[in-house]
């Protein structure tokens, strides 16, 4: 009896021990199965946010394996409101809320500050089946006024591939962005003077034949405002050429730009060879020197002022600023490539001294493809200037340079024939006009007197001049 009894007392324990197996084995499975993970959803959405009302908001959630329902609630701080619920349909590991404020509401519309608390729940049979959730809370600032933007004075007209300066007063407190738009393109102000006021070269870049040019604003809430730069157009018109494209030109400086870059190298075809250094060479040249003279500092200027920019002395023109050129082999009509001449080429005598016309900081001073040997400098403003085809160059990368500092001698380096100076001129990457800054009157009617008109505004009275004591 004693025996029988211990063998139902091991066989209970066996079977209890395999109950405790059993149970541990499914507790396992439960606990790593993917039908019970346990990643709560995440909420993608700022701590805080500034919100015009107007324009919805968009917060994402995501789950690593599924989302099954979400509820949004605004708050005023007195009462709440649900402004979207419900289940989401599907398996979707991402689902965007567009979040708008609501027409009729108990919330107080003239509140200034709410509080939005966002609710996602995933697909999990998690937590007795309810899933996995997370909830995050945004403080929202309401503002609903657009910035303030007035032109305080601009340049009257601007040439089609010219220049303009604007000053502009601007002011919002959450302002965001400040930006001009011209055209397509972008222009950064810098601030002038006072807090809330700026200044900006701006550019037509020769290729486009309408420009229009607005201050934009914007702030954090998204309020936008755009307002109209005044000025007056001219159209000047850019020569065409077609330049004869010999076999020993090719052979001679198209095919050793060639030999200097492995991209090219290997270009057996004449024709072929013309095209990629005279088209693609020349873009990838280009896109850096826009690449560099770009930047405007964030610093606040009290005065900008350059005098004409003179780089050689007893320097003739030989090449105009935005030439159409195209090149053509055997026949005028079998053209085989082409391209635009973005600066003014002059020539005087051979290794001639390069002079620097006003001061500034050398940004680039090495080789680069067609150009040869290449400065460029920054006047500040955004306002930059090129020296192409030099033999030598006297002036290092970083270096301060002052007005009347020879900077290189001229030479025949990149695409050049012959000696002389390639010389350009760019406003925050854009190539304009050298000639409108070869002369003084035009610098004084459209940039100086600009600066003077605003300076009355922005420090009315101030004395242009201390006074001498006697």
């Amino acid at each position: 009896m004693a025996r029988r009894t211990k063998r139902k007392s091991k066989a209970g324990l066996i079977f209890f021990l395999l109950l405790l197996i059993g149970a541990g084995v499914g507790a396992a499975y439960l606990y790593n199965s993917p039908e019970f993970e346990r990643v709560k959803p995440s909420i993608e959405a700022p701590k805080h946010l500034y919100w015009n009302k107007r324009t919805p908001i968009e917060i994402t959630l995501r789950d690593n394996t599924g989302l099954r329902s979400y509820e949004v609630i605004l708050s005023d701080g007195k009462h709440s409101v649900i402004l979207a619920q419900g289940p989401i349909e599907g398996t979707p590991k991402s689902h965007t809320i567009k979040i708008k404020y609501p027409k009729k509401s108990t919330l107080d519309p003239k509140a200034k500050h709410y509080t939005l608390r966002v609710k996602a729940t995933d697909k999990s049979l998690w937590n007795m089946m309810e899933g996995n959730s997370a909830a995050k809370t945004i403080d929202i600032t309401v503002d609903s006024t657009r910035p303030n933007v007035n032109i305080i004075a601009n340049s009257r007209m601007i040439n089609q591939g010219g220049s303009a300066l604007v000053v502009f007063q601007a002011s919002d407190e959450n302002l965001d962005k400040l930006f001009i738009k011209a055209n397509k393109n972008s222009f950064k102000a810098q601030p002038y003077k006072k807090e809330g006021y700026y200044a900006a070269l701006i550019a037509w870049p020769f290729t486009d034949e309408s420009f229009d040019a607005k201050v934009v604003a914007t702030d954090k809430a998204g309020n936008r405002r755009e307002t109209h730069i005044p000025l007056y157009h001219r159209n000047p018109r850019y020569k065409v050429s077609k330049i004869r494209a010999t076999d020993k030109f090719i052979d001679g400086k198209i095919t050793d730009l060639a030999s200097s870059d492995p991209e090219y190298d290997n270009i057996k075809d004449r024709l072929k060879k013309l095209k990629a250094i005279n088209e693609t060479m020349r873009l990838k040249n280009e896109a850096l020197i826009h690449k560099l003279s770009r930047h405007v500092s964030d610093e606040m200027i009290d005065s900008w002022k350059v005098k004409k920019f003179y780089p050689l002395k007893n320097g003739k023109k030989v090449a105009s600023f935005g030439d159409h050129r195209y090149y053509y082999y055997g026949s005028k009509d079998n053209v085989v490539s082409e391209s635009y001449h973005v600066g003014y080429d002059l020539a005087s005598t051979k290794m001639a001294n390069v002079i620097a016309s006003n001061a500034g900081k050398v940004v680039f001073a090495g080789e680069n493809g067609i150009y040869g040997n290449m400065p460029l400098i920054d006047h500040g403003l955004g306002l930059y200037t090129l020296y192409g085809h030099c033999s030598q160059l006297l002036v290092q990368e970083g270096e301060a340079v002052h007005a009347g500092q020879v900077i290189a001698k001229t030479g025949m380096t990149g695409l050049a024939l012959g000696d002389h100076l390639h010389f350009g001129i760019l406003v925050q990457g854009i190539e304009v006009r050298p000639i409108e800054w070869f002369d003084q009157k035009w610098i004084k009617k459209f940039i100086d007197n600009v600066f003077e008109e605003a300076d009355a505004i922005i420090e009315p009275g101030f004395p242009k001049f201390p006074k001498k004591k006697h």
